[in-house]
């Protein structure tokens, strides 16, 4: 079973990401936290996900914090991240494309976000995590 951590602090896409990623069969699941900090405590007791879903604003602890510790876990800092997230000027944008897997923009396709996540799911399990 492929693990997805998604961390976002609207209840909303949280919802649709763990209606629209998981799959019926149970080769997927989404954990969600919402904010940072209820990221760590999930990652503490031993989950590891396969990939994480990461919003850049976010109160307190933003994403951009949230990759840097998660970066600096020799646990953790080979999970692969992607920044889904409205902040889209061109420096987020070239900034987050090079720190992470991949850059998407809120607001998203489901449709096309399930079939972008898939892709990176069946890249990393037959490759490893990579930098494109």
């Amino acid at each position: 079973m492929k693990k997805i951590l998604v961390i976002d602090d609207e209840n909303d896409i949280l919802l649709s990401l763990k209606q629209g990623l998981e799959d019926t069969n149970g080769e997927i699941k989404v954990i969600a936290a919402k904010s940072g900090v209820e990221c760590f405590e999930i990652l503490k007791k031993g989950e590891k996900p396969d990939i994480i879903i990461l919003d850049i604003m976010m109160p307190g602890m933003n994403g951009w914090e949230v990759l840097n510790r998660i970066r600096e876990n020799p646990k953790w800092n080979n999970i692969p991240i992607v920044f889904l997230t409205a902040k889209n000027d061109d420096f987020t944008k070239t900034f987050g494309k090079s720190i992470a897997l991949d850059f998407i923009e809120k607001p998203f396709d489901l449709d096309d976000l399930k079939k972008k996540i898939n892709y990176l799911l069946d890249k990393i399990s037959k490759k490893g995590y990579f930098m494109e």
